[in-house]
């Protein structure tokens, strides 16, 4: 396991595998649908309470909306950390491009097609 950047790593068997299925899940979560499942896990955690169900029922519910909450904390910071590679190699083909060209080098160097390859960088994530 390496404990780098997911914006550096390579994206090779399990770690593209990863991307994919946390991009999914990224645009699962952000979708009409998942709100409703969240309201009516809310609601049933409610339900349970209102009903006075067995203690049982609602640590089951309780610890349902816990995982949910776990697992939308993973997912964020995921799409925290991939967000935040993509705006800093922007930045940095940016500032090379804008060195390139007080230098009067524009012809002479690759800043323009990393500038070029991190404008379209969000396509690929």
């Amino acid at each position: 396991m390496a404990l780098q950047h997911p914006g550096e790593r390579k994206r090779e068997g399990r770690a593209a595998r990863f991307e994919k299925l946390a991009e999914l899940a990224s645009n699962f979560t952000s979708s009409a649908v998942f709100s409703l499942l969240c309201v009516l896990l809310v609601a049933g955690y409610v339900a349970t309470h209102v009903a006075g169900l067995s203690t049982e029922w609602q640590h089951l519910a309780g610890d349902a909306m816990a995982a949910v909450s776990l697992l939308l904390l993973a997912l964020l910071k995921n799409s925290e950390r991939r967000a935040e590679h993509v705006i800093q190699r922007k930045l940095d083909a940016i500032a090379a491009a804008l060195l390139e060209q007080q230098e009067g080098k524009e012809g002479e160097s690759r800043a323009r097609e990393d500038l070029e390859s991190a404008i379209g960088m969000e396509e690929r994530l």
